[in-house]
């Protein structure tokens, strides 16, 4: 029987948010996964099933516009949310404009990135700022 629940992909190449944010998804309940960089989650099994995609936006080789950018390409709609370090408002402004279900500014606060996770899954379509 195939496992009909929701995957979160996270794609961080920092380890300690990445396993941080893996954690919090998965105690709403949510299957997650973990990635270091862009390339690693668009060759895994794993992306078929991913319905929410959360990427840090400043990585080394593929970065999470990019990212966003590969898999907004894909037949299936995958919702993205960048966050960042590094706020950047022409950024965030593409990446909005690019069709990103939200900008998140490190540290954010638990609730705001899964508020924003529930969004996009009971959305799932491009276009909103989840700031708060």
């Amino acid at each position: 029987m195939q496992n009909k629940q929701p995957l979160v992909a996270i794609v961080d190449d920092d380890e300690a948010v990445r396993e941080a944010t893996k954690a919090l998804i998965r105690s709403m309940g949510l299957a997650a996964e973990a990635f270091s960089c862009g390339e690693e989650f668009l060759a895994s099994p794993h992306l078929g099933r991913t319905v929410c995609l959360v990427t840090d936006i400043n990585m080394p080789g593929m970065s999470g516009l990019d990212l966003h950018r590969h898999v907004s390409a894909l037949p299936k709609r995958i919702p993205t949310i960048l966050i960042t370090a590094y706020p950047n408002e022409s950024v965030r402004a593409r990446a909005l404009a690019a069709g990103a279900r939200g900008y998140l500014i490190k540290p954010f606060r638990e609730d705001d990135l899964l508020d924003c996770i529930q969004s996009a899954l009971d959305r799932g379509e491009p276009g909103g700022d989840s700031r708060s």
